[in-house]
């Protein structure tokens, strides 16, 4: 929600190009990391490092872009339920950042990443809101069994 404002509210305001821009730009930067990724394994080769060592840099970023896909897209959705537990994984998404940036572009694709998430909380304090303002009366003295005045 971060390059969008309150514009999700009610999808004005530039809305619809933010979107295809965070879709362009989530594309572009997933692009050239993996541009930058297959040029580390390049200077893997050039330093003749063993086969065992090349695998298990693919499987490494393999497993931790398809775990950082997995939470990033789940973040779209639901509020963490641990803090505790998603700062530990902070260092393996981290690592898979190309999962994270697919997820934006894919969830970017449909609506403002994280948008759905935040219209419930929007539209839960709104209506939270509503019954509480509602549930007052307009004048508190005129409340039936309130005080009468005095002469």
């Amino acid at each position: 929600m971060r390059f969008f404002g309150t514009t999700w509210v009610a999808h004005d305001g530039g809305y619809g190009p933010r979107r295809v821009g965070v879709a362009a730009g989530s594309l572009a930067a997933a692009v050239g990391a993996c541009f930058l990724l297959r040029f580390a394994y390049q200077g893997l080769e050039i330093a003749n490092a063993s086969p065992f060592v090349g695998v298990l840099v693919i499987v490494m970023f393999s497993v931790c872009s398809a775990i950082a896909f997995r939470k990033t897209w789940e973040g779209f959705s639901k509020r963490p339920v641990d803090a505790a537990r998603e700062e530990a994984l902070r260092s393996l998404k981290g690592i898979g950042f190309i999962g994270s940036l697919v997820a934006y572009f894919v969830r970017s694709l449909t609506e403002a990443p994280g948008e759905a998430l935040r219209r419930t909380e929007y539209e839960t304090a709104v209506s939270q809101y509503e019954r509480r303002r509602t549930a007052r009366t307009r004048n508190p003295a005129a409340r039936k069994g309130g005080r009468t005045k005095r002469r």
